[in-house]
């Protein structure tokens, strides 16, 4: 039996929708730029026919449950929302065909990706990791995961609010790079495991947020995610 000099930390894990039990979580995955209104927002249009889809990580760490609310994040004035569909890896896939992805998701969710925009685009600009932009504290928003074994979802409403008014307005049909080709191309780099959660892109419409703010979202056809923006500590 291992003994450790202090209590390693819990495991993070989703409520499933119709289960007792909860979703462990393993890796955060994220799109990058995967709606073409929000690459152009974004200053960088992409062009599916010499391009890959990319991607970066957070710590699972970050993961907070839809609802919560969270501290605005220190060092940073411009704190901003990203609406995403999440895809939910069930079952382990290594070097999967795109016609094959359906068979490795066990479900979706709804997630924020919450992002420090002013240190993202420093770090950008200068060729720098994004870390200190994106794998912020709190900053994984998702909703209970919705159990749907072998469905691709490629099409359906995806809008966010603030305050009850809209912010972001699309359709998954947008994607760039859809589901199962993110699937295949992301598995071409990492043996996707179960727990294993893919936010898939965020439309156009980011926007920053400041202390009281609240936020909703939804994805047709899988839920709602919410969160509120707390005082800085």
């Amino acid at each position: 039996m291992t003994h450790y000099l202090w209590n390693p930390p819990a495991i993070q894990s989703l409520p499933v929708r119709g289960k007792t039990e909860s979703l462990p979580i393993n890796r955060l995955f994220f799109v990058g730029r995967n709606y073409h209104a929000h690459a152009v927002e974004m200053g960088r249009p992409v062009d599916k026919t010499v391009e890959r889809p990319f991607y970066f990580t957070k710590a699972p760490q970050t993961l907070v449950e839809s609802g919560a609310t969270v501290a605005y994040p220190p060092e940073t004035k411009n704190y901003h929302f990203e609406m995403e569909m999440v895809v939910v890896i069930g079952k382990p896939g290594f070097r999967v065909k795109a016609d094959d992805a359906h068979e490795i998701i066990y479900g979706y969710a709804t997630g924020l990706d919450m992002t420090r925009r002013d240190l993202q685009l420093v770090a950008r600009d200068k060729g720098r990791p994004w870390d200190l932009g994106k794998d912020v504290e709190q900053s994984s928003v998702c909703s209970e995961v919705v159990p749907m074994p072998g469905v691709i979802i490629d099409h359906g409403e995806i809008a966010l609010e603030v305050n009850g008014e809209t912010k972001q307005k699309s359709d998954v049909d947008k994607l760039i790079w859809n589901v199962r080709e993110i699937i295949a191309d992301l598995s071409l780099f990492y043996h996707l495991q179960p727990g294993d959660l893919i936010y898939t892109g965020t439309p156009e419409g980011v926007g920053a947020v400041v202390a009281g703010d609240k936020i909703t979202g939804h994805v047709a056809g899988v839920g709602e995610v919410a969160l509120t923006v707390g005082p800085a500590e």
